[in-house]
């Protein structure tokens, strides 16, 4: 029996299941501050005999095992959150291993081993939401090298008539800051939900999100990209992206079908939670 946590900004989504990936129990509890928020996972845990917990956490985190903050959110503007030890925390309770990674690495995992990505070893996988975030597969492995990606905060060229300057409370236009739902929502006044007929807050979506996944493309090579969040709910995205990313990569390299190559999350919305499951697996198995 193994637990599962997906830590995100707004909700903790913390799930009970096998190894197989298959889960047998999951809630969803509000992030508010870690004592209450933490308080009710444990409580949840605390029902099962667990042999390990994986977790897939927003960021930035520290996934260094030689670091004295190995397993604490780092450097993040959620409220009371900012170096918390979350993997500490959880031993103390459990005593049990905990598999530790980013949200997005564990969404990664989770589409490479049971969902779009199945039988590959290379997979990138994105979330487009309230931030912008990825993980990546590479040569079967979860990427890693002096911290997690961070593909979210890349730089991109901003649109000749954009003058909107950006969300990103670091970087102001970086890629999240000009593509991720809050800067929908400010730069055209209403949410992306009640934009759908809006065809040029998609073109400019797409025109964003294309360019990013070019450099993704160039530099990791992946053998399936994986589009999941929010904002990819908005299927008519999907078309846009493909359109500028034909345009900007002007058969530099070749690239599979598009609608083929560049498609939504096979699990839905369960990759984050799929793959936290599958973090306490190899945690499980390197202990042993």
């Amino acid at each position: 029996m193994l637990g599962a946590i997906e830590a995100g900004g707004t909700k903790f989504v913390c799930a009970v299941g096998v190894e197989s990936g298959k889960i047998i129990e999951r809630i969803q509890i509000p992030t508010t501050i870690p004592e209450e928020t933490m308080s009710k996972v444990i409580e949840f845990f605390k029902g099962y005999e667990l042999e390990a917990i994986g977790v897939g956490s927003f960021g930035p985190i520290d996934v260094n095992k030689e670091s004295h903050a190995y397993g604490s959110i780092t450097s993040t503007p959620k409220p009371g959150w900012r170096d918390y030890p979350i993997v500490k925390t959880l031993e103390k309770e459990f005593g049990i291993p905990i598999g530790f990674n980013t949200d997005v690495n564990a969404a990664a995992l989770g589409e490479v081993t049971h969902g779009a990505a199945k039988g590959l070893d290379s997979c990138l996988y994105i979330t487009i939401g309230t931030g912008i975030g990825a993980g990546a597969i590479v040569q079967g492995k979860l990427l890693q090298g002096l911290s997690h990606p961070e593909m979210g905060h890349i730089l991109v060229r901003r649109h000749p008539q954009d003058e909107y300057q950006g969300k990103c409370p670091y970087h102001r236009d970086c890629l999240e800051g000009l593509a991720a739902g809050p800067a929908i929502e400010e730069r055209w006044g209403a949410k992306g939900i009640d934009l759908v007929d809006r065809t040029e807050v998609w073109d400019l979506q797409g025109y964003y999100i294309a360019q990013a996944l070019m450099q993704y493309v160039l530099i990791l090579s992946p053998k399936k990209i994986i589009l999941g969040g929010g904002v990819m709910h908005q299927k008519q995205l999907f078309p846009t992206i493909y359109k500028f990313l034909k345009e900007i990569v002007a058969d530099y390299v070749h690239l599979p079908e598009l609608a083929d190559y560049i498609v939504s999350p096979g699990l839905g919305d369960h990759a984050g939670i799929t793959g936290s499951l599958m973090l306490a697996k190899q945690a499980l198995q390197e202990n042993n």
